[in-house]
């Protein structure tokens, strides 16, 4: 990360999100952040750059990994590029953790989807914290720390649909989607013979509505985004085929780990950074991770 770096990542996204802890809803739209230089400078920290802040990219539109609400409630952290907005989540969490074992300043920028990785590229951002795969053709672009969290891919339908009663991937039916550059919509729905795989939708937010408004029969999703649907729409319902000949299907066990395993993305070489981050997620057990994930899903907004 350089001095006087332009942070110029827009923000797509319709959405009015309601803070949980008292916030109220409100919508904005992300405006480039400039950082000026500092009167002293510091040496650089573990990769992070000459200022000492961990500069860290997320949607902000991710529940439970991550979202945007209009208050600091439940340990909300400001987003540089959105005055006025916060963001939490699961990701949230994470990096304050990374951040405050390192002794750096954190700093949450909102990146669309497809912009996470050219940033990290670019050097404008330190790290994606946002619910990214740890896949071959991502880690071709980025490396990635972790994994920081282990996720199962599962699909999502509601209570009255026929889909509820499937016990294989192969007894679902009709219309389809997932969230777009993802091995949801790209490797797994292909795999289901009766799916009728409709366009991918921009983001997490948007593939739930789909299912909610009746435009798709069934999405597909990892299990804390499953889970944070479901528990603000009692309505939906997680189909999880896990550990069944009815799964979702990879040619070997690397090749499922690669897929669901959730990763950190740092730019390509920096090491340093990278093992500060894995030296911090080393001291964390699967069990840590679930509970964090938890008391995310318990602190969502409503979407």
């Amino acid at each position: 990360m350089m001095n006087n770096r332009i942070l110029a990542l827009a923000l797509a996204l319709g959405l009015t999100l309601t803070a949980c802890g008292g916030g109220s809803a409100a919508t904005a739209t992300p405006a480039p952040v400039e950082s000026a230089p500092t009167a002293e400078s510091t040496a650089p920290a573990a990769g992070v750059g000459e200022d000492g802040v961990f500069t860290v990219g997320m949607e902000c539109a991710y529940a439970p990994y991550n979202w945007m609400q209009v208050d600091d409630s439940n340990g909300a952290v400001p987003i540089s590029n959105v005055p006025g907005s916060y963001a939490n989540g699961y990701d949230v969490m994470i990096a304050k953790k990374i951040a405050e074992a390192n002794g750096w300043e954190l700093e949450i920028v909102s990146s669309a989807w497809d912009s996470l990785c050219p940033a990290v590229q670019a050097g404008s951002m330190d790290a994606n914290i946002a619910g990214q795969s740890m896949t071959a053709d991502r880690m071709a672009e980025v490396d990635m720390a972790g994994p920081y969290y282990y996720a199962t891919i599962v699909c999502v339908t509601t209570k009255d649909s026929p889909n509820a009663s499937a016990k294989s991937i192969q007894e679902l039916s009709g219309k389809c989607t997932a969230q777009s550059g993802t091995i949801w919509y790209d490797s797994c729905l292909p795999q289901i013979k009766n799916a009728e795989l409709q366009a991918p939708a921009d983001t997490a937010p948007a593939m739930i509505m789909a299912l909610q408004t009746g435009m798709v029969d069934f999405i597909c999703t990892d299990l804390p985004t499953a889970n944070g649907a479901v528990a603000k729409d009692p309505n939906l319902v997680v189909l999880n085929f896990s550990g069944t000949d009815g799964d979702f299907q990879f040619a070997d066990e690397a090749e499922r780990a690669e897929n669901v395993n959730i990763g950190i993305s740092v730019q390509k070489g920096n090491d340093t950074l990278k093992d500060a981050i894995d030296a911090v997620l080393g001291g964390m057990t699967e069990d840590d991770f679930n509970a964090l994930m938890d008391e995310a899903i318990s602190i969502q907004p409503e979407v």
